[in-house]
């Protein structure tokens, strides 16, 4: 018998009903269970999330020195321009980042309720199959 399950990223918030519909746009995700201080949503790619009630949450700061180690969120994209202008859209804003020094490219964002997360473009590998 396994004792732990897989896990979940929550995301403290002050409004959940609104974080969830943003992460739910962006995700292409749906609801999968509501409870009065959490809402669960699953993202097309099998990515899952909760939004918890937090009325005292501070907004993170990122990408400030003394905020070096905060946890963020990373989403692969095949197309970088094309995730900006939909997260932007939705509400989330970009974050002034400097280069990550990566093969990959890659841009900082925080969603509605200030939480940091980057956008990370990603060839695939194989040929897409019809």
């Amino acid at each position: 018998m396994t004792l732990v399950t897989a896990g979940v990223v929550v995301l403290d918030c002050a409004e959940p009903e609104k974080l969830a519909a943003f992460y739910m746009e962006l995700l292409e995700a749906e609801e999968t269970e509501t409870t009065v201080n959490r809402i669960e949503i699953r993202g097309a790619g099998g990515t899952r999330m909760e939004f918890r009630l937090d009325a005292n949450m501070t907004v993170p700061s990122w990408s400030r020195a003394e905020n070096s180690f905060q946890v963020h969120l990373d989403f692969r994209v095949t197309d970088l321009d094309e995730a900006e202008r939909r997260v932007v859209g939705l509400g989330g804003r970009s974050l002034e980042t400097k280069d990550a020094g990566t093969p990959f490219e890659e841009r900082g964002y925080s969603d509605p309720a200030g939480h940091s997360f980057t956008l990370r473009q990603v060839t695939p590998t194989a040929p897409e199959q019809r």
